[in-house]
């Protein structure tokens, strides 16, 4: 049997702003600044739903769910992965692994992780330690560096057998 394996990347930046709610790997950290977006601008699960589709050759996550559509105003980022995740499936793909970056001076990821690995292993329904997140400043370079926003990468492996 032929093992058919696909890579895929994703990037994606949004900006910070005072007052909002901050969500990240599918769970609200607490901050004084959020995202701002059309959704509720989780930027790491957008970057994994772009390199799961990106690998796939399926487009883009603006593709399937465009902010010019009112019914995915606020919507939660995590039902956007699962249904992700639902189109890889009927294509006959699985997720292998994902490695992510998360760019973000304040505040502290690190002590987030663990719950934000076990949130999108649930929506995703793969194993936790399929799933790294790693986090990182810019030593206060840039937009990121200036607390004026945060970006993210990750890169993805999905089978088709």
């Amino acid at each position: 049997m032929k093992l058919k394996i696909r890579t895929g990347f994703g990037y994606d930046v949004h900006q910070l702003q005072e007052g909002l709610d901050f969500w990240l790997g599918g769970i609200k950290i607490p901050h004084t600044h959020g995202a701002l977006g059309h959704s509720d601008a989780d930027v790491l699960v957008h970057v994994i739903c772009d390199a799961l589709l990106g690998a796939a050759n399926m487009r883009d996550i603006g593709f399937h769910f465009s902010d010019k559509d009112p019914q995915y105003k606020g919507i939660d980022s995590k039902i956007l992965l699962k249904e992700v995740v639902h189109l890889l499936a009927r294509e006959g793909y699985e997720i292998g692994n994902i490695d992510s970056t998360i760019c973000l001076q304040e505040p502290k990821v690190n002590p987030h992780i663990p719950e934000m690995k076990a949130c999108l292993a649930k929506v995703m329904g793969i194993p936790e330690h399929d799933i790294s997140i790693k986090a990182t400043t810019t030593e206060h370079l840039g937009f990121v560096g200036k607390k004026e926003g945060v970006a993210a990468f990750a890169t993805v492996l999905i089978i088709k057998q």
